[in-house]
């Protein structure tokens, strides 16, 4: 393989990549870390610990991307955490 088809390999690999949109979910003073985690938990088939990892990054950053794909695939996920209360948009 030359050098040039290998470049023009990592561009479109790193072009899809860049296609997959992500939910983020953002910090606010009203719902407790128990009801963040369960809720991703339920809506984003996230383990305990990604739940609670994503709530402490959450709570000291201001934000996190809880999920990443197409955004057909995370519209009913983050239509779940906003109906839950939590504060996300895809972005």
């Amino acid at each position: 393989m030359s050098t040039k088809e290998q470049t023009l390999e990592d561009v479109l690999l790193k072009e899809e990549v860049l296609k997959e949109n992500e939910i983020i979910l953002y910090n606010d003073d009203v719902n407790t870390f128990d009801h963040v985690i369960n809720t991703l938990i339920y809506a984003c088939d996230h383990t305990a610990e990604q739940a609670e990892q994503c709530s402490i990054l959450v709570h000291y950053k201001g934000q996190c991307t809880v999920k990443t794909g197409s955004y057909k695939e995370l519209e009913p996920q983050c239509s779940m955490l906003l109906e839950a209360g939590l504060s996300a948009e895809i972005s």
